[in-house]
């Protein structure tokens, strides 16, 4: 099965069972030896996944480390867990004396929910302070998913981990500067931009004016950037439905437009994974569908004036229609594939609430 349709199956065992997970233990049973599982590693394999492992540290003996991923008897992965309503980034302290004396050149901290991992890019066999890769279990990201396929037993290879490692490091602190200087932007910021144009000392009333300049310059242009990319796919889009309305009325004249629809395979899977998604929610009976011309509707009661979702299937790109923001608002997204509806539970789940539901 798909790495990605797992990870869902987890989160929703997740979302179910978290409220009664109460101590640290019953989160390493119930969400990360699962989690461990998905990666394709034996959990009742005590030589491949052990738990409990004795790692002493200096004087300290007896020291245990929850568990120690082994791949033809050498550890590759150490995971140290906490209870699932802890934070996940606050306790890499143990981990890191753990790194430290493990052969392994991975270590995992997580909450059964957030999963950090680290190496030793910066000095060798010490553990790194932050980490290079994060996932979240109930956040999870195609990008991510990618990543953590190189760390499943079937795709493990050390040195095409270390080389992505890195640049996924500082991919991640470029950003994170970048997104401080959209919200803030530094005065080396202002002034590499501005002495591009003005070439006028940059006194500090004239600082403080540019720094705002900046900020709104910025802003603007990635809102201007989305909101471009936005419109010229609905444009098409627009176009595309326009045609096939133009053959809908007049197949309508020759023949019955019932005739002409055709249900097709993919329509039917993405209706069973919308279908398991509203399940969280409503019993399964209430989910109803309908396959038109234009469109196939996902409804409430099969009730035409309760939309939960559309597919738009029947051209080259495919979109999946979604009513959170209400039913006369409809919201059209590209999908390169249908697992990617997994992503839209919060829109679907909303559409339900907007109906009181």
């Amino acid at each position: 099965m798909d790495l990605k349709i797992k990870l869902e199956q987890l989160h929703q065992k997740v979302v179910g069972l978290k409220d009664q997970i109460g101590t640290e233990e019953a989160t390493k049973n119930a969400f990360v030896m699962p989690f461990i599982q998905i990666l394709g590693y034996d959990i009742f394999n005590p030589t491949e996944v052990i738990p409990e492992h004795i790692c002493d540290i200096g004087t300290k003996k007896g020291e245990k480390i929850d568990y120690v991923i082994k791949k033809n008897d050498e550890p590759i992965i150490i995971i140290e867990c906490k209870h699932w309503k802890e934070n996940a980034d606050a306790h890499n302290s143990q981990l890191h004396r753990y790194f430290h004396v493990s052969k392994s050149r991975f270590g995992v901290l997580t909450n059964g929910i957030v999963y950090n991992f680290y190496t030793d890019l910066e000095k060798p066999n010490i553990m790194d302070e932050k980490p290079f890769f994060t996932i979240n279990i109930e956040d999870i990201k195609d990008s991510s998913i990618k990543i953590l396929e190189s760390f499943t037993k079937k795709e493990y290879n050390l040195e095409t981990i270390l080389d992505s490692a890195e640049a996924l490091k500082y991919i991640k602190a470029i950003r994170k500067e970048f997104e401080k200087e959209i919200e803030n932007p530094s005065d080396e910021m202002v002034k590499m931009l501005v002495s591009r144009f003005f070439n006028k000392p940059l006194i500090a009333n004239r600082m403080i004016a540019f720094k705002e300049y900046t900020k709104k310059a910025l802003t603007t242009s990635i809102n201007e950037s989305i909101s471009f990319r936005l419109k010229s796919a609905l444009s098409i889009n627009e176009q595309i439905e326009k045609q096939e309305e133009k053959i809908t009325t007049t197949s309508s004249i020759d023949d019955n437009n019932e005739s002409k629809i055709v249900t097709t395979e993919e329509e039917l899977e993405a209706f069973q994974i919308v279908k398991a998604i509203l399940r969280e929610k409503i019993p399964s009976d209430r989910i109803a569908h309908r396959d038109t011309l234009s469109y196939f509707g996902v409804l409430l009661d099969d009730n035409n004036r309760k939309p939960l979702c559309r597919f738009h299937f029947n051209t080259a790109n495919k979109y999946l229609e979604t009513f959170h923001n209400g039913k006369e608002a409809g919201e059209k997204i590209l999908l390169n594939n249908l697992d990617e509806i997994y992503n839209f539970r919060n829109q679907l789940h909303q559409t339900l609430e907007n109906y009181n539901i």
